[in-house]
């Protein structure tokens, strides 16, 4: 369950992202990129293009890395959270 709700999040960025290039109320850009960071982990074409971007652009290839150290520290941190109150309601495992 947790995979799938990952690329449901994951693609629904990317879709704000498209939208946003073009309307102007919206960061198309960087919908695109923390879409592309989450299903990263899930989608290996998503993995394939943040190893181009970070190769084509040195630059944003270290912000993209710090992005993705923060999101695995929130990732573990809320994993663990939610563990915990799946036990105190009940749930198993």
């Amino acid at each position: 369950m947790t995979r799938l709700a990952m690329l449901g999040l994951g693609y629904g960025f990317l879709v704000l992202g498209v939208l946003g290039l073009f309307l102007p109320f919206l960061q198309g850009i960087l919908f695109l990129l923390v879409g592309l960071l989450i299903l990263g982990k899930h989608a290996p074409w998503a993995e394939r293009a943040l190893a181009r971007l970070k190769r084509t652009h040195p630059k944003a290839a270290e912000m993209i890395e710090q992005a993705e150290a923060i999101a695995e520290r929130w990732m573990a941190r809320t994993g663990e959270r939610f563990r915990g109150l799946w036990r105190r309601l009940g749930g198993r495992g």
